[in-house]
C-alpha cells in the first residue's frame, strides 16, 4: 500500500526530455562561446544601419526553438528546470575561462600559438615574450567568455529572455486552446528575443564592452536575425513538437502552473 501511493505520487518519467535539454544547453554554450569569438559583417545596411552580428547569433535562435519545444510539450515547468540548468552551465563555463585567463602561461605553449597564427601570417613578428603572446591571443579569442561584463549581461540577457519567451508561450497556448502553433512559437520569440538582445546588447555597452556607435545597429541586426531563423524553422519545430507529442503521449497546458521563475520544484 504504501509502495504504491510512492509511486503514484513520483514525478513522470519521459524518454527524450533529457535528450532536448542537453541540446539546448550545448547549443546554448556554444553560442556564447561563437558570441566572442567573432563579429560578422555581410556588408549589408537596413535604413542606415550597417546589419553587423556576433557570431553567437548564427547559433542562438536554436536555443530558442528549444525552449519553444520544451515548453510546449513538456510545459513551463520543466522548462524552468531546464533554462535555470543552461544558467548554471553558463556561469560555470564562463567563470572557467575567467579564471584560466588569470593562471600563468607556458612559453611552450605561446610558441605553439604564434608557430600556428604564423601560418596564417606570414610577416607577423616574432614575439620577444611567448607567454604575453599567448595569453593575448586567448584573450581575443574566450576573453569575451571570460569577462565580467560579459558574463554579466549574457547570463542577465539570458535568464530575462529565456523565461519572458516560455512564459508568453505557455500563457498563448492556453489562449489558443493549443491552436495554431505558429502563433506563439513566433509571438514567444518576438517578445523573448527582443527582451534578450536589448538587454545584452545594452548592459554590455554600458560596460564598455561594445561602443555606443554599432549599439543599435547590434541591437537591430541581432534581433532581425535571431526572429527571422524562428520564422525559417517553424516547419521543423512542428515536425519535432508533433513527433515529441506523440512519443511522449503529452501535450501539457500550463492552466495552474506558479510562473514564478524561482520556484524549482515540478
Amino acid at each position: 500500500m504504501i509502495q504504491t501511493q510512492a509511486l503514484s505520487t513520483r514525478p513522470r518519467q519521459y524518454r527524450y526530455f533529457d535528450i532536448v535539454m542537453a541540446l539546448f544547453v550545448t547549443v546554448l554554450l556554444l553560442s556564447n562561446i561563437a558570441s566572442s569569438a567573432k563579429l560578422i559583417d555581410l556588408g549589408v545596411s537596413m535604413l542606415g544601419l550597417r546589419l553587423a552580428f556576433d557570431g553567437g547569433t548564427l547559433l542562438f535562435p536554436l536555443a530558442y526553438i528549444f525552449g519553444d519545444i520544451l515548453t510546449e510539450v513538456y510545459g513551463y515547468s520543466r522548462s524552468r528546470k531546464v533554462i535555470w540548468t543552461g544558467f548554471a552551465a553558463a556561469a560555470l563555463m564562463s567563470l572557467t575561462f575567467w579564471f584560466l585567463a588569470r593562471l600563468p602561461g607556458d612559453p611552450l605553449w605561446g610558441a605553439f600559438v604564434y608557430e600556428n597564427m604564423s601560418q596564417a601570417i606570414p610577416s607577423l613578428p616574432a614575439p620577444d615574450n611567448p607567454v604575453l603572446f599567448g595569453q593575448s591571443a586567448y584573450n581575443a579569442i574566450l576573453g569575451g567568455v571570460s569577462t565580467g561584463a560579459i558574463i554579466v549581461a549574457s547570463l542577465i540577457a539570458y535568464w530575462m529572455g529565456e523565461f519572458s519567451n516560455s512564459f508568453v508561450l505557455a500563457k498563448m497556448k492556453v489562449l489558443t486552446e493549443g491552436r495554431w502553433l505558429w502563433t506563439r512559437t513566433i509571438g514567444s520569440t518576438l517578445v523573448g528575443e527582443g527582451v534578450d538582445t536589448v538587454m545584452f546588447v545594452l548592459i554590455a555597452t554600458l560596460l564598455g564592452v561594445f561602443p555606443w556607435a554599432i549599439a543599435l545597429s547590434l541591437i537591430v541586426a541581432n534581433y532581425i536575425f535571431k526572429v527571422s531563423i524562428e520564422v525559417l524553422f517553424t516547419p521543423f519545430t512542428y515536425l519535432i513538437v508533433n513527433w515529441l507529442k506523440r512519443k511522449e503521449n503529452e501535450d501539457y497546458f500550463d492552466r495552474n502552473t506558479d510562473f514564478n521563475p524561482f520556484k524549482f520544484d515540478i
